[in-house]
């Protein structure tokens, strides 16, 4: 049987890489997503402007609907 040691030592040293390439991998997806909670937070103003903006697209299809 070959020597148990040796195994063990190969096998650490490729958990070793493992986790070298895992953890850049990690990294890697950690840049890439922005970071941060995920979730956007808008200001007041942007609010307004995008209600504006539904409300008058609301009102274009109201407008259409009721001819």
């Amino acid at each position: 049987m070959a020597d148990l040691g040796a195994v063990v030592a190969q096998l650490k040293a490729e958990r070793a890489k493992l986790d070298k390439a895992i953890a850049a991998l990690n990294g890697i997806a950690g840049k890439s997503s922005g970071g941060g909670s995920g979730t956007r937070r808008l200001s007041a103003a942007a609010r307004a402007k995008i209600a504006a903006a539904q409300r008058a697209r609301w009102a274009k299809f109201k407008v259409k609907k009721a001819r």
